[in-house]
């Protein structure tokens, strides 16, 4: 069963020499759009009147509709028939036309065009649009690319009971009738709408109306959580406007907190689009809280990087997501109460940067070599985000902050409400006073790959190795270095520049390389550093200091230049736990995932004691009390252990049930093969959440069952419907539990893998990639994994076998089998 819309399945994606031909042609003056959410809880009506002037010649259309019912173009009706695969032909004569389009849309249920979803918690149907990459055209007809700028006025009908909001303010004029505000001018990708039965909180801040809104189930969390989202939204629209001088300039600004969302938010201008989890039903950690107030700082820095000023095709992609990624990250951590942003940067950003940029689908920060929309998909990763926000710090130090953000306000003013390229911002940058940008731009905006840094004991030097296929690194690296001299850390400051040897005499005490994250580079920890790390790393008091430590640590292992029994060691020495929601999200997984199946056996039962430890010793209440008892259950192989956690009263003091702890233990209780199918749906009747209906996805595929497997699987083929949600985590579930009985899978992946694209598109289509790509059984192999690379190696030889999320995908995971077959190989268990 297929979820994409009819001419969606094979529209071919634009490309930047079209956009180029068409941005020539047209010029877009305004966008009416009707649209009737109360047909029917399948479809809608749409009505698009696009008012336009035209140079005279040939173009297309975007549309993808279930059904195109008329098309005029200054009045006069044109072919429907001739719509093939997403594109209408026309023919437009010099000057000014208007083109009405009437069509029967599809909701869709992947997270992009307008998902509908229906909250199990109480039956409520909701609605959002999502626009991005290749998504409008199913819901109005347009010309979808970044650089053909409107304004937008939206009319909708909806049942009465519903709420709307969207990019511009929304006015009910009748009952089940609204009508939004006319925009700016605005790319397509921007376009929003929010609807359904949501809970709507208003206020207002500087003269700017606010809105904060989530789905009724939900309200409780919204109102507990008001202060702090008002708190962060008012600081950070201070600091905004203080930086850039300039005002935000979209009217309303709302934050819609939706289901069943992709990504992490979409600045879409007056309306930005959130994860509804990051209005949790349970606790609220600190790593949870940093994660919000830098996504909320993030996507309101788009305001102005991004909406304000759009780039003009997608290789520039850089302009919009790592200025927002480091100016999120900066407000957050200067403005608000989380001053440690910069730490959870480092947990959660760092390796996904790096490891992106080593691999073989590496891309520059710049200029990124999109040739269509579809491929620019694949840039949306560590390296646009990570990596460019990392530079821009740099550069931001370099210049200091008149140069710096006088360059930017330039470029924000001479592009104001339309598109610009680098070289635009680099010319403002210059006439801010910038000098000698050629270093920067060449060796961290067009080069790609990580120089890998490494310390050399023999000649007491530091050696930096460039990607490969590149003589020079053509970088400078400045950056601390932290050494233990047997009682504390202390930093040294470090220059390097070219390949090369740069001294740094450490004796025989480890050495954390780029201490601070200050610069841009794989530190590979020596094998001195490594053990030196089981004694010291408890020693660690500055929290920058130890993620840069476990990130050295991790870049090893990535390059298999650490030993993963090491790692062990040092994660049972000084367990890390130090913070819930880094440890529980990305070193914890890491650890079990990466490093527990290649190191010695018994690893799992000395890491659960150093977890089960740290809980016993942890103060009753704390977020490291928490974290431990998490790590214990991940790492937990004693059914009556969980069952203990499990049964009522038993958590230990300080620890609160809720459902989502709930469901941690009922997951790995299910991937020991300890909970029955029966059970996981009796947990899911009594309390059925968006969050628990995932859980249950998990837990029911990772049980260790050939009918789990089974029915996991027929998810991935699209036999099954599922959530976008519930689809990834029914192939994480897949490959948990004993090996043996997901192990047919391994050969049905490569076989069928290519049928997937067929029945979803866009970014859950690569999210199912990854999801069902049989990663975890390379340990459990008979043959070390040589079948499964070469099996990849000949779905990738085959030409039209995947399609570019898919591929780009696949490329990657392969270069991660050869690297963890490397590992094994060097490091075997014994």
């Amino acid at each position: 069963m297929s979820d994409l819309p009819e001419h969606a399945a094979s529209a071919p994606s634009l490309t930047q020499d079209e956009a180029r031909a068409r941005a020539e042609l047209l010029e877009v003056g305004s966008y009416e759009v009707h649209l009737d959410l109360a047909r029917d809880e399948q479809h809608f009506d749409s009505r698009t009147v696009v008012r336009l002037t035209s140079r005279g010649g040939r173009t297309f259309l975007d549309c993808k509709p279930r059904e195109l019912r008329s098309v005029t173009l200054d009045g006069a009706a044109l072919d429907v028939g001739l719509l093939e695969r997403g594109r209408l032909p026309l023919d437009l004569p010099a000057g000014e036309h208007e083109l009405v389009v009437e069509a029967l849309m599809a909701f869709r249920h992947d997270g992009e065009g307008l998902h509908r979803s229906t909250d199990p918690a109480d039956g409520r149907d909701y609605v959002y649009g999502m626009s991005f990459m290749d998504a409008a055209p199913s819901v109005f007809a347009c010309f979808d690319q970044p650089d053909l700028k409107a304004p937008y006025t939206l009319h909708v009908r909806a049942p009465e009971s519903w709420t709307v909001v969207g990019n511009g303010a929304a006015t009910q004029v009748a009952p089940g009738e609204w009508e939004l505000a006319t925009t700016p001018p605005l790319s397509t990708y921007f376009v929003t709408l929010v609807a359904g039965p949501y809970h709507v909180l208003r206020e207002e801040h500087d003269g700017i109306p606010l809105g904060f809104s989530a789905r009724a189930s939900l309200a409780g969390q919204l109102e507990r959580d008001l202060p702090e989202l008002l708190a962060l939204t008012r600081s950070c629209f201070d600091e905004m406007h203080r930086l850039f001088g300039i005002r935000y300039p979209f009217g309303d600004y709302h934050q819609a907190f939706v289901p069943e969302f992709n990504a992490g938010a979409m600045e879409n201008p007056g309306c930005v689009t959130f994860r509804d989890d990051l209005v949790p039903a349970g606790r609220l950690t600190r790593g949870d809280a940093i994660l919000r107030a830098t996504t909320i700082a993030h996507e309101m820095a788009h305001q102005w990087f991004g909406n304000i000023v759009t780039p003009r095709w997608w290789d520039d992609l850089w302009l919009n997501e790592s200025f927002a990624e480091y100016l999120g990250n900066r407000v957050a951590a200067e403005v608000t109460d989380y001053d440690d942003a910069w730490v959870h940067t480092a947990y959660s950003r760092r390796q996904w940067g790096l490891v992106a940029d080593a691999r073989p689908t590496t891309h520059p920060v710049a200029g990124n070599g999109a040739p269509d929309a579809l491929s620019a998909l694949q840039s949306f990763d560590g390296i646009s985000y990570t990596k460019g926000s990392t530079v821009l710090k740099q550069l931001a130090t370099r210049l200091g902050d008149e140069v710096f953000f006088g360059g930017v306000v330039d470029h924000l003013e001479r592009h104001r409400f339309g598109n610009a390229t680098m070289h635009d911002l680099l010319a403002s940058w210059e006439r801010a006073g910038a000098v000698d940008l050629g270093d920067f731009v060449d060796g961290w905006l067009l080069r790609a790959g990580p120089d890998v840094l490494s310390h050399e004991r023999g000649t007491g030097s530091l050696v930096l190795t460039p990607p490969a296929g590149q003589e020079s690194s053509a970088r400078r690296h400045t950056f601390h270095a932290a050494t233990h001299d047997g009682e504390r850390w202390s930093l040294t400051p470090v220059e390097t520049e070219g390949v090369g040897r740069t001294p740094l005499a450490v004796s025989e005490r480890p050495v954390v390389l780029d201490a601070r994250h200050e610069t841009w580079v794989v530190a590979v920890p020596d094998a001195v550093t490594v053990a030196g790390l089981v004694h010291h790393l408890a020693d660690v008091e500055d929290p920058e200091l130890r993620a840069a430590a476990w990130n050295n640590l991790r870049s090893g292992v990535h390059e298999a230049a650490v030993d993963p029994a090491t790692v062990v060691e040092v994660a049972v020495a000084s367990p890390p736990v130090e913070d819930v929601s880094d440890t529980g999200r990305h070193t914890l997984p890491w650890l079990l995932g990466h490093v527990v199946p290649f190191a010695p056996e018994g690893s799992l039962a000395r890491l659960h004691a150093a977890f089960t430890t740290e809980l016993e010793d942890a103060q009753a209440g704390s977020e490291r009390q928490l974290a431990a008892l998490r790590a214990a259950i991940r790492s937990a192989t004693d059914e009556s252990v969980l069952r203990g956690w499990l049964a009522p009263g038993g958590l230990p003091d300080g620890v609160e049930p809720d459902l989502a702890l709930r469901w941690r233990l009922l997951e790995r209780l299910a991937a020991l093969g300890a909970v029955e199918a029966g059970e996981l749906d009796q947990v899911l009747a009594a309390e059925p959440t968006t969050a628990a209906s995932v859980a249950h996805a998990r837990a029911s595929a990772s049980r260790p069952d050939p009918a789990a497997k089974e029915q996991a699987w027929r998810r991935f083929t699209g036999e099954v419907a599922a959530s976008n949600y519930e689809l990834e985590a029914s192939g994480v579930g897949l490959w948990r539990g004993d090996p043996e009985v997901s192990r047919p899978y391994v050969e049905r992946y490569l076989a069928e893998l290519p049928a997937t694209s067929s029945v979803r598109s866009g970014w859950v289509l690569g999210v199912a990639t990854e999801a069902f790509f049989p990663l975890a059984q390379l340990p459990h192999l008979p043959d070390d994994g040589a079948a499964l690379v070469q099996g990849v190696e000949d779905l990738l030889a085959t030409d039209e076998a995947l399609t570019p999320p898919m591929r780009k995908r696949v490329l990657d995971l392969h270069d991660e089998c050869v690297r963890r077959r490397r590992l094994a190989a060097r490091y075997p268990r014994g």
